[in-house]
């Protein structure tokens, strides 16, 4: 794989790594990553794999942004790792956006988990639910009411880190199965350039 072919999974993995850095100590993340990586990750995908790379990256961008929109609305998720997904899409492309997110998921269920295990067991949490569900929508504690709780650790989840576990458990896999050089980059422009350098059977190398 390529020098330019490798350029955005290490951006992807330097952003998530530095949006798990701050989501972990504060429970932020931060505009002033997300934007600029979200813009920079489609003028790169547009640079790299031309129309058909813009295109990947609008797809990702599109797809990082709805799934987690869906989580967000409900109050499951902050507005930072919506826009954060949405960045790692402008990125990637929508193939390994899906799996970032499936193994993101599957990562904050079983921190999730653990959570309601140091928070007394099923029952005292849905004890908990079961008041929330009585107290008017208005009222409903919000993730940044929850945030300013000093017990927020033993109830919340840092998504944004989770999402960077699901980035380099993506890449791990991928590269385990030798999946990456199949699905990546999620546009034609290797492709190409391989076939066209490449000699044709017969031609002098």
């Amino acid at each position: 794989m390529s020098g330019p072919d490798l350029f955005p999974l290490a951006v992807v993995g330097s952003a998530t790594l530095a949006a798990a850095a701050t989501d972990l100590w504060k429970f932020k993340v931060y505009n002033l990553l997300t934007i600029p990586t979200l813009a920079l990750g489609l003028a790169a995908s547009a640079w790299l794999g031309g129309w058909d790379g813009l295109r990947a990256g609008l797809l990702g961008a599109s797809l990082g942004f709805g799934v987690l929109a869906v989580f967000f609305a409900i109050g499951g998720v902050g507005a930072g790792d919506v826009k954060l997904l949405a960045a790692v899409g402008a990125w990637l492309g929508p193939y390994l956006t899906y799996h970032v997110f499936v193994a993101s998921a599957i990562a904050a269920g079983l921190y999730a988990t653990a959570l309601v295990l140091l928070r007394g067991g099923v029952l005292a949490v849905a004890a908990e639910v079961a008041t929330l569900g009585r107290i008017g929508g208005r009222d409903r504690p919000t993730i940044e009411d929850e945030v300013r709780r000093p017990d927020r650790r033993r109830r919340l989840v840092p998504f944004a880190a989770m999402t960077c576990l699901g980035f380099f458990a993506t890449m791990a896999m991928a590269w385990y199965r030798a999946d990456l050089a199949r699905s990546w980059p999620p546009y034609e422009r290797a492709s190409t350039v391989a076939s066209t350098s490449a000699p044709s059977i017969g031609e002098d190398r």
